[in-house]
């Protein structure tokens, strides 16, 4: 789902190929959990409502939103918790065998930021299943869709203080390989506040030790973004004072595409025609992307 603001000034509604993808997560957590017909029902019609009512906000709103509702009728606090752990899991292994790859390449820059987009398919929230490794090779050949990446390294340089906005849970070891390779002195890690879907929280950075690599702080929020007005304080400090912000993942994207802010940095694997569309790119592109882009 895109929200967009037309040459009048009109903000359009959630596009319908996003309303059925909010439904499909769910679907996928009725078979899970073996969800009663009758709290199916419950749900889809809270589902009904909460799209009718949020029409205008962006899709890690709404999804905030669904999520807070499924768990109410069904009491379960974590429900990609399993999932979750498995995904760290699996990159903490591939995180063993590339690391001494990545320290010895002519360009271990390159390799470790292809790493990084690469662990973005990681999202149990959009897909039932993937193949991190079929993922890994296809970015290490591939040309990015959008290439801003020497900027980005440029900034980096220049930074005094960098903020990296974190996504997925199994794609936050891979950020940590990122941020140990440019070595740089003051990174600050942003996970969500409370368990959204399969999104990183402090639990999740503290069980694959990111705190060895970056100051790990919370958003004050749970949504599956980064919104900046729901945010609280002391985010939004260290967001006003970074020099430097890499956001990773669609949903960070999304909460974050109006911003005209040439500080941004965005890192993501293009995962639905929606945002293909929105960056004129095609669907499973790899996307480094800064809006300004003035070297």
């Amino acid at each position: 789902m895109m929200q967009k603001v037309t040459d009048t000034g009109t903000i359009t509604t959630i596009d319908n190929r996003c309303v059925k993808c909010f439904l499909k997560t769910y679907q996928r957590l009725f078979k899970k959990f073996n969800v009663k017909k009758d709290e199916q029902e419950l749900f889809l019609s809270a589902y009904r409502r909460i799209i009718e009512k949020r029409q205008y906000d962006s899709h890690p709103e709404v999804q905030r939103e669904l999520k807070h509702a499924f768990y109410e009728i069904m009491k379960v606090h974590d429900p990609f918790a399993e999932e979750k752990t498995l995904s760290n899991r699996i990159a903490l292994k591939l995180y063993d065998q590339w690391k001494p790859r990545v320290l010895s390449v002519d360009d271990p820059f390159d390799l470790a930021l292809r790493l990084s987009i690469a662990g973005n398919i990681m999202d149990y929230g959009a897909n039932n299943s993937f193949d991190v490794h079929e993922t890994i090779e296809k970015v290490l050949s591939a040309s990015f869709a959008i290439d801003h990446s020497e900027l980005l390294k440029k900034k980096i340089r220049e930074a005094k203080q960098i903020l990296f906005l974190g996504d997925n849970t199994g794609e936050i070891v891979f950020d940590k390989l990122f941020i140990e390779t440019i070595n740089h002195p003051e990174v600050f890690y942003a996970v969500k506040s409370a368990p959204v879907l399969n999104d990183v929280t402090m639990a999740d950075a503290n069980e694959i030790g990111m705190n060895s690599a970056a100051r790990v702080i919370s958003n004050g929020y749970d949504a599956p973004s980064t919104i900046l007005n729901q945010c609280d304080k002391e985010f939004l400090e260290i967001y006003g004072s970074a020099d430097l912000i890499i956001s990773k993942g669609q949903g960070n994207f999304e909460g974050l595409m109006n911003e005209n802010d040439s500080r941004i940095f965005f890192l993501l694997m293009v995962k639905c025609d929606v945002i293909a569309e929105f960056l004129n790119v095609g669907k499973g592109s790899f996307v480094v992307y800064n809006k300004k882009n003035e070297l």
